[in-house]
């Protein structure tokens, strides 16, 4: 199971073994790069996550937008966020899902030199 980082709510260990754990789910997402590819996930998403053979696990939180449980699962933000573009998401609003935040609180704390953790 992913690690959440102790010392920066909101972020998560990606290492080696999340890496491994993830790869069928960054590589559906990396997939979407591929206009294609978002045409036919869009037509069939769960059967499109069966073509990449994610766990159960993976496809409930493809299929759901559960963006934190994909981290926890072994999604990599860089690839995760492939599959926010499709759904008109941005990173300000990723940002926002995994700190707590609002896109609005996010984008301010960015603007005023990111958070504070004090």
């Amino acid at each position: 199971m992913s690690r959440s980082t102790p010392n920066i709510p909101g972020t998560y260990v990606f290492d080696a073994e999340t890496s491994r754990r993830g790869y069928a789910l960054n590589r559906l997402c990396g997939s979407l790069k591929y206009a294609d590819n978002r045409e036919r996930f869009k037509a069939d998403e769960a059967a499109y996550c069966d073509v990449y053979r994610l766990s159960p696990e993976q496809r409930d939180a493809v299929v759901g937008r559960q963006w934190t449980r994909m981290l926890e699962l072994g999604g990599s933000i860089f690839y995760v966020y492939k599959l926010a573009m499709l759904d008109n998401r941005s990173m300000q609003y990723l940002g926002g899902v995994f700190t707590g935040m609002s896109v609005e609180e996010f984008t301010e704390a960015l603007t005023a030199g990111g958070r504070s953790f004090g």
